[in-house]
């Protein structure tokens, strides 16, 4: 490896932990919010009939609120990216595919992140 390579890593984390520590406690709890949604997370998004779980999506990264185009505002349902769990354990198995999500903001939803 490059020694300044070393060196330039070292300074980039030393000035960025430096910035953190300037920075207020909502500043610092947004921009982790930020990191978060930059690099993703394991989220599990299930979407219940009543008591019964009927889809499954796992490594969902980040649900959004879809934005109206001519007004701007909010609109009445959630979309995202996720792999569909089709046998409803936990895994993304062989064949389970990425797909695109949406459900109304009326569902009966539970999304939080994967345990494991």
């Amino acid at each position: 490896m490059n020694p300044s390579t070393g060196f330039t890593k070292y300074l980039s984390v030393s000035l960025l932990s430096l910035l953190v520590l300037g920075c207020t406690q909502e500043q610092q709890n947004k921009l982790g919010r930020d990191i978060q949604n930059w690099t993703g997370t394991d989220g599990v998004l299930e979407i219940y009939a009543g008591d019964k779980l009927v889809r499954r999506f796992l490594k969902v990264d980040k649900i959004s609120t879809a934005m109206g185009t001519d007004d701007g505002k909010a609109r009445d349902y959630r979309f995202g990216y996720g792999y569909l769990d089709e046998n409803l354990n936990m895994q993304v198995d062989p064949g389970e595919k990425k797909v695109y999500f949406e459900f109304s903001s009326y569902s009966t939803i539970v999304f939080f992140e994967n345990p494991r």
